[in-house]
This record gives structure tokens, C-alpha cells and sequence, in this order.
């Protein structure tokens, strides 16, 4: 079946909770393991049927934001999301409270109920109504960035197709490009500094009625940071401070000879070629026709998966009017499939986008076919990323399918950028600790902290007379702080591990697929940390790795440069 057959029907909200309220009232008066596993199975599966329905929704209604159907379908899951959850935590401490729960954990794994117990630490019914409010400030963000209509160059350009100006050769169209965005969320600026403020104060709120001072202990739980915590963190950014951002530095300097200019300027800062960024070398189609190639030839399990992704149509990647920004893979479990979701704009992110989600995608799949338990099937995020960013690197002798000609321009940029992202993703994850750790600052003070956190972890920068990112407005345009708080040091954190699969594959590639493949092959049945080390690679919080890993990186750069 594609997915354009999928049927949709909203959720019987009122027989969906009262099915959740049985099977937690069956298992706190059963008296058999054998049975308790066999409710829990039930209630995954209500959960697993839930999610289908919504991942079908949240398709449809990013692919076009303004169709009105699917804009009240999403609203009917902003506002029930909360409320299945809550019948969900009730089966969660049920299962938790269990006089079988040694039993339980032996044969469903102890790591099932240390989440379970995050999970439950992370929600109140008190806070249903704020969880609510909180969707709805996130799908408005949503839905004024994807509004956006630029007229820039004689058409009206969404954001993401701004993206291919950015790259030009020409100087003054890349300034013109970075204006005309700048120039919308200037337009647009009491409407961003409102949404973003209404939710810090939430998850403030949240947070408090929960008994945490402030969201950063919620935000650490949500997203079940089984295994480090704030201390941890710590290290991780010393790390970045002191070994990453000097090379970064350097090689920034390098492009700014490269490129010929006097001083890097930001609307320098992704060209990387005097002649120009690589391109990737034909139409969409043609690229997901070279992915398909690609994945058919690199193993027997990717050779499946791909053909499920065509079989099935599970793509959706072209830049249009009225689309979502961004990126994502989700997971549609009712029918054992993964959906991809982007926005092509002629740039080599194309391909970057293509690799990446496609290892969300693999990954769901291998998991979903390996893996009982739905709930160990992915890890947490760190892991999760982990899976797409290697995919990007371990996909190097098929990239010439995309580049032609230009691969080796695309090799080096791609390399300089996995280094170039890690000081930008902690200071993101940074920025969001302090917002949330002082809720009651201004907007300006917020920018005025973006801008402090910019001259530690990016300090070639230079915005020249840019508006929007003069006065330290440009995190806005991420939209992880507005609609996933926190989700974004996992990027750094599996940033890191990938560019060591990175470097064993510069040494064995086939050492380096099967360590990969291995890594995938367990899905979430440990912690990240645990991960690693079952696959022999090194975790990111212990202090000297970060070093370690970059050095031979380095070294590929500067061998490789053009």
C-alpha cells in the first residue's frame, strides 16, 4: 500500500481512554506474570495504533499547512495527545508498582522501566491543560514560519528555497539572500518574541507544579537522558571550548582564503568554493533514483528497506508553498514503515538531508523487524542520531551518483561542516539551558545570551550590517527551541560518534558498516553510553574523547583540501 492510500480516522478519543483505564485496572488486580505481559502487550499496541494515526496526520498536514482537514485533525491531537498520555503514565506506574516487577524487568528488559520511570517522572495530570496550550503555541510557530513568501529575485521564495541564493557565487545575492529572510522574521518579530516567551513561561509552569525549580530538570527527563546528566554536559563543552572550536577557527580561516575575500562575513559562511558549493547533479527525481541505487548496493538490509521506501512511496521531498520547513523521518508502526520528509532547494544539503533521514529510516526498519518491544526499539536521540549522521559518512563511495564532477568538493565541505556543527549544536543546547534556567528574561536578554554564547562557540563570526542576526535573533530560525526544548545536544553527542565511525571507515569501511550495522541492530535495549561501548566506540562525556576523535578528521581535511 503507498502512503497516499493510508486511510485516516480520528481516534475514538472517549473508547480509546476507557480501553487504557481496563487494561490498567487488569493489571493492577492480575495475579499472573504471564498475564501482565500479555496486557502489556495490549496496551502497546493501543499506543502503537494511536501513533499511526497521528504520524499519518502530522504527515499530511506538514506536507501542506494550509489544508484545512488536516489543520483540525492536528488541532484534535494537540489537544488529546496530553490526555492519552496521562491514561498512558497510569498504566506506566501500574506496571512500575508491579509485585512482579523483578520478573518484568527480567524478561522485558531493566532499561524498559528506567525510562518508564523517566516517562513518569515527566508528567502530571495537572499539567494536561498546559501540555495543551503548549502544542498549540508550537503548531502556530509552525504555521507562521511555513506562511513565509519572500519576493526575492522576482518570485516569491519560501525559506527553504532562499537556501540555493545563500550559496551563490555572487557576493551581493548571498547578502540579499540572508536580508530577505532576516527581513520576515523582522516583519514577523513581535509574533516570534510572543510565541517563544508564552512557551518558557508553559514549561516553566510545567515544571513547577511538578515540584522542579525551573524546566531545565524537566527538559533533561524528557528527554530521557538515561545515562548523564548537567555534570556530564559540563564536560562535553569544556571539550568543545577548548579542543573543537581552534580547529573550527582554522578552518574557517582556510575558507576564507579559499573563497577570496578579505573577512568572512556571515553571508559567507556556507560558500566553501570559489567556483561554487557542489550541486547535486540532476533533478529530484534523479537523486532519489541514485538513493535507491545506492542503498541497493551498499548491503543486503539496506537493498530491502529501500525497496520498501519506493514500494511504498514514503517520501515527500520537495520544497513548495504552504510545506513545513525542515526535515524529519517518522515512523508509521501500524504499517511497519518510516515516512521522510523534506525540502529539497537544489543544494547539497539535498543529499545530506537524503542520507541522514534515510538512517532514521533504516534504523526504524531493521529495529521494527528485530526487536520485540516497541519501546526498546528506538533509542534515545543520541542514538537515534547516531544512526542518520554515520549514514551520511558511510554512504562516501556511493556520493559521486549524486556530484558527478564535484564529489570531492562535496567530501571536503561535508567533512568541514560535521566539525563545523558540533560548537553551533552545544551552543543551541546552551542557550536553551540558560533561557529556561532565567524564564523571566526579555527578549532582548535573550538575544543578548545568543550573542554572548556566539562569540564563545562561534567566534569567526561576523554579521557585518545583517538586521535579523545583528541583534542575535537568528536562533529563532531553529526550530528545535521553539518545538523540541533541549532536543539538540543529541546532534553533538552523535556528531561526535559518527565522525569515529567516520574515521574507522577512512581505515576499513568494511569494519566500520558491520560496527554500524551492529550498533542498529540493538536498537534502544541500552542506554547510549552502553551503545558505544557494546560496538567498541567511545562516548563523547568522557573528558579527552572529543580530541581523539577529531584529530584524524583534521588531518583528512587538511589532506584533502582543493
Amino acid at each position: 500500500m503507498k502512503f497516499s492510500e493510508m486511510p485516516y480516522t480520528r481516534p475514538d478519543l472517549p473508547k480509546l481512554l476507557g480501553e487504557y483505564d481496563q487494561l490498567t485496572a487488569q493489571l493492577r488486580s492480575s495475579s499472573s506474570l504471564e498475564e501482565q505481559i500479555a496486557l502489556y502487550k495490549r496496551q502497546e499496541a493501543l499506543g502503537q495504533s494511536f501513533q499511526t494515526m497521528y504520524s499519518i496526520c502530522e504527515i499530511r498536514s506538514t506536507v501542506d499547512t494550509r489544508d484545512p482537514f488536516y489543520e483540525k485533525e492536528k488541532e484534535f491531537f494537540d489537544e488529546s495527545a496530553p490526555l492519552v498520555n496521562e491514561k498512558s503514565m497510569e498504566f506506566s506506574k501500574a506496571m512500575l508498582a508491579s509485585p512482579f516487577r523483578a520478573e518484568l524487568e527480567q524478561q522485558m528488559g531493566s532499561l524498559l522501566f528506567r525510562n518508564m520511570e523517566l516517562e513518569v517522572k515527566s508528567f502530571s495530570a495537572e499539567i494536561i491543560p498546559l501540555m495543551q496550550e503548549e502544542n498549540k503555541l508550537a503548531s502556530q510557530y509552525q504555521k507562521l514560519y511555513a506562511s513565509a513568501q519572500v519576493d526575492f529575485m522576482g518570485k516569491p521564495r519560501t525559506i527553504a528555497q532562499l537556501a540555493a541564493f545563500k550559496q551563490d557565487p555572487d557576493r551581493a545575492v548571498r547578502k540579499a539572500a540572508y536580508e530577505a529572510e532576516g527581513g520576515f522574521f523582522d516583519q514577523h518579530r513581535e509574533e516570534f518574541d510572543s510565541l517563544f516567551d508564552q512557551l518558557v513561561k508553559n514549561r516553566t509552569e510545567q515544571a513547577r507544579r511538578m515540584g522542579y525549580e525551573n524546566f531545565v530538570e524537566l527538559g533533561y527527563i524528557r528527554q530521557q537522558r538515561n545515562c548523564y546528566g548537567p555534570a556530564e554536559v559540563a564536560v562535553f563543552r569544556r571539550q568543545v571550548l577548548r579542543d573543537l572550536v581552534p580547529i573550527v577557527r582554522e578552518i574557517k580561516a582556510v575558507q576564507e582564503q579559499r573563497i577570496g575575500v578579505d573577512a568572512l562575513k556571515f553571508y559567507d559562511d556556507v560558500y566553501c568554493f570559489p567556483d561554487g558549493n557542489p550541486m547535486p547533479q540532476g533533478t529530484p527525481d534523479e537523486l532519489l533514483a541514485a538513493g535507491k541505487k545506492m542503498y541497493t548496493e551498499l548491503s543486503p538490509e539496506t537493498a530491502e528497506f529501500i525497496k520498501l521506501m519506493f514500494d511504498m512511496d514514503l517520501f515527500d521531498v520537495l520544497a513548495k508553498e504552504g510545506k513545513a520547513p525542515g526535515g524529519y523521518c517518522t515512523s508509521i508502526p501500524d504499517y511497519r514503515c518510516p515516512f521522510i520528509f523534506s525540502n529539497f532547494n537544489g543544494t547539497a544539503g539535498d543529499v545530506d538531508v537524503l542520507t541522514h533521514e534515510a538512517g532514521h529510516a533504516f534504523a526504524f526498519y531493521l529495529a521494527d523487524r528485530l526487536i520485540e518491544r516497541a519501546a526498546l526499539r528506538c533509542p534515545t536521540m543520541e542514538g537515534a542520531e547516531t544512526h542518520s549522521m554515520s549514514m551520511e559518512f558511510l554512504t562516501a563511495p556511493w556520493h559521486h551518483l549524486f556530484f558527478k564532477e564535484q564529489t570531492d568538493k562535496y567530501e571536503l565541505s561535508h567533512g568541514e561542516d560535521a566539525l563545523i556543527f558540533i560548537p553551533y549544536g552545544t551552543q543551541v543546547d546552551h542557550f536553551q539551558e540558560l533561557i529556561y534556567a532565567n524564564p523571566d528574561m526579555t527578549p532582548q536578554e535573550r538575544n543578548d545570551t545568543w550573542m554572548e554564547l556566539d562569540r564563545q562557540y562561534r567566534p569567526y563570526i561576523d554579521y557585518a550590517d545583517l538586521p535579523f542576526y545583528g541583534r542575535g535573533a537568528g536562533w529563532q530560525r531553529q526550530l528545535h527551541i521553539y518545538l523540541s526544548p533541549f532536543y539538540y545536544l543529541e546532534y553533538c553527542l552523535a556528531g561526535t560518534a559518527a565522525a569515529e565511525v567516520w574515521a574507522l571507515s577512512m581505515e576499513d569501511w568494511n569494519k566500520a558498516w558491520e560496527t554500524y550495522l551492529s550498533f542498529v541492530k540493538l536498537g534502544g535495549t541500552k542506554t547510549f553510553t552502553d551503545l558505544l561501548k557494546a560496538v567498541g566506540l567511545k562516548s563523547p562525556l568522557e573528558e579527552g574523547c572529543l580530541k581523539e576523535i577529531c584529530v584524524p578528521v583534521q588531518n583528512w581535511l587538511k589532506a584533502h583540501q582543493l
